[in-house]
């Protein structure tokens, strides 16, 4: 929890709000990527991309 903390400190001292869509976007794939490795439903989740 800590690194959320500083990773905002961050974004707020240095104005690099822009930044944060991004970051969120590479941590809903890599979490998807994740999760659906070895499921049955990877290779759907696959085609979409």
């Amino acid at each position: 929890m800590s690194f959320l903390s500083e990773l905002w400190l961050f974004l707020r001292v240095r104005k690099k709000f822009w930044l944060l869509p991004i970051m969120l976007a590479m941590a809903f794939f890599g979490g998807l990527v994740v999760l659906t490795k070895g499921s049955a439903v990877a290779p759907f989740i696959y085609t979409l991309f």
